[in-house]
């Protein structure tokens, strides 16, 4: 469940090997390649894959983690299949309709990644009720 940084980009690796030699997915694996082909700015890096597992990312520098970015929309599309904080499924289904899912999803990440930055901040577990008020707020 918990990967190192060089295991998770490895499984965004095999995917997109998987997607390019059009090899059957696993249920994890689709919804993955799902989000891969959503991100279309990324899809050169995945093709390198020596740079993808050796590069960094650096907020400070005005980075964004394509790894980090592609699990954020992972996470959020488990979290309303899963319907995991109660709730949050008819958030995203309303915002899906609104926005569009990739458009809903980007919305819903400021929130996800206030949460999680929260809870790292405070050592605590996230806050499941802040996070379903600030997804409400996006409506």
């Amino acid at each position: 469940m918990f990967q190192s940084r060089d295991e998770v980009r490895q499984v965004y690796l095999t995917v997109w090997g998987k997607m390019q030699r059009r090899e059957l997915l696993e249920p994890m694996e689709a919804l993955i390649a799902g989000v891969i082909e959503i991100h279309p700015e990324y899809h050169a890096l995945l093709e390198d894959s020596e740079a993808s597992s050796e590069a960094e990312y650096s907020p400070e520098q005005g980075q964004t983690n394509p790894f980090l970015h592609m699990g954020m929309h992972i996470a959020l599309r488990e979290q309303a299949q899963s319907n995991r904080p109660t709730g949050i499924q008819s958030l995203h289904q309303g915002l899906v309709v609104a926005k569009g899912q990739h458009d809903a999803e980007h919305a819903m990440m400021e929130c996800l990644g206030q949460t999680l930055w929260q809870a790292q901040r405070d050592g605590t577990e996230p806050d499941q009720s802040s996070y379903l008020e600030c997804l409400r707020k996006l409506n």
